[in-house]
């Protein structure tokens, strides 16, 4: 077993210490990094991330929800940049929800529109709405929900998922709270999606992330679960009843839990796990996925 974990760090070591500088750059190939968008902290963040991966390769960021004009701006701008083939990569935990398959229809890469879109299409994006900055007065809005007139070639990547770079990054927050691992239960928690067959595909890469967790430190157990914020009462309570035992049970064999929120950066979701486990004895990591160099080097070698 320690040989195989020996193996496995170093070839995920390995793929770390491409730097951008390092990677090889096609000024023709545009990058369109695709952001949740949020609170100012969180959108510097994928901002610090875009220039560092912009060292590399020309990149844009869309903020927004499949927001339409967000990412007609971003592909505009990228072309007055001069590229020839536009790649867009999700910022993502998950490739597994409506907002992905909403983009893909949006860039032209699916036939049928989600039905989700219409919700994303009513959604606020005005920080991050710059795509009809241009338009004249005169001129009728562009309907959120049609297509882009995309006239470079383009192609999407997966998000997250369980990217090998991605796995390293949680094994390094749930060790950055860890004394003795042996002696410690980690626990990876993910917001999760709604419908029940994207919350399976959500869970079989947190498992994989969980046996790369358990390869990177000998801890007594790592678990995984997603917890559903946007379902109905139901599932949430389930979630959350499944959390606590999940802490109880560990807890009750005499072993420290470690809570790992799954969660690109730290804006609220982790304050509702808290209030999900308020009486029980457990530690949280400090930080999400994000702020990490490693970020850059999972967008680089997505594209390639």
């Amino acid at each position: 077993m320690m040989l195989v974990r020996s193996c496995v760090l170093a070839v995920l070591v390995g793929l770390c210490r491409i730097s951008p500088a390092a990677a090889q750059s096609d000024p023709s190939v545009g990058v369109l990094l695709l952001a949740h968008g949020g609170q100012p902290q969180w959108n510097e963040r994928v901002t610090a991330l875009a220039a560092v991966v912009d060292r590399a390769q020309p990149t844009e960021v869309a903020f927004g929800m499949a927001s339409r004009a967000s990412i007609q701006a971003a592909i505009d701008r990228l072309a007055t940049r001069g590229v020839t083939r536009v790649v867009a990569v999700p910022l993502f935990v998950s490739s597994y929800s409506s907002v992905i398959t909403s983009t893909e229809y949006l860039l032209g890469l699916r036939d049928v529109a989600p039905p989700d879109l219409a919700l994303f299409a009513k959604m606020s994006h005005s920080s991050h709405d710059a795509g009809d900055a241009g338009r004249s007065a005169h001129e009728p809005l562009a309907d959120p929900m049609a297509p882009l007139p995309v006239r470079l070639p383009i192609r999407m990547t997966a998000a997250l998922n369980d990217h090998p770079l991605i796995g390293l990054v949680v094994a390094d927050r749930a060790r950055s709270i860890s004394t003795s691992p042996s002696n410690e239960a980690v626990i990876l928690v993910a917001h999760g999606p709604v419908p029940d067959d994207e919350n399976r595909r959500w869970l079989e890469d947190m498992s994989r992330l969980a046996r790369q967790v358990m390869a990177a430190a000998p801890f007594a157990s790592v678990d995984y679960m997603t917890v559903r914020d946007d379902a109905g009462p139901a599932i949430r309570e389930a979630a959350t009843t499944e959390l606590r035992s999940k802490v109880a049970q560990q807890r009750a064999l005499g072993r420290r839990v470690l809570v790992v929120p799954h969660l690109l950066s730290f804006g609220g979701i982790e304050q509702g796990l808290r209030k999900r486990l308020e009486g029980l004895d457990y530690t949280m990591t400090a930080q999400g996925l994000m702020p990490d160099e490693r970020l850059a080097q999972w967008v680089l070698a997505s594209i390639r």
